[in-house]
């Protein structure tokens, strides 16, 4: 599977304009902040709004209103209003969305998993900062 088109030798695979504003949007969406949680949460099963809220925690009515109409837009979330008093809306995540959060939760697993490297790493690179000023 092809992640960017081809581009010359001059130009980064990162760096080709018009070409790579789709596939850089669609990343920012997938990788945010709340869109990672998001996507993680609908694995597990459907949520409403203010559950899904209530489980990611510290997220704005605003920002998560956002997050699910660009994942939605997206085609990675489904959206599911039911015309009840009260309303009821359930958002569950498409066949598309199910694989983009598996690859998601992998990432985040492995960040779980390899988080005392990455602190080590951090420990090292901060006494070798220190050492270099003094």
């Amino acid at each position: 599977m092809a992640v960017s088109p081809v581009a010359d030798a001059a130009t980064s695979k990162y760096d080709i304009g018009e070409a790579m504003c789709p596939y850089r949007l669609v990343l920012e969406h997938v990788t945010s902040r709340w869109g990672v949680l998001v996507l993680i949460e609908l694995l597990e099963r459907p949520y409403r709004f203010s559950e899904l809220r209530r489980t990611i925690g510290r997220v704005s009515e605003k920002m998560l209103t956002q997050t699910l109409q660009t994942l939605e837009r997206d085609g990675l979330v489904h959206r599911d209003a039911k015309p009840v008093i009260p309303p009821r809306v359930d958002y569950s995540l498409t066949d598309l969305g199910r694989e983009a959060a598996e690859q998601v939760r992998g990432l985040a697993l492995w960040t779980s998993e390899r988080m005392g490297d990455v602190e080590k790493a951090r420990q090292a690179y901060d006494a070798r900062k220190v050492d270099s000023r003094g």
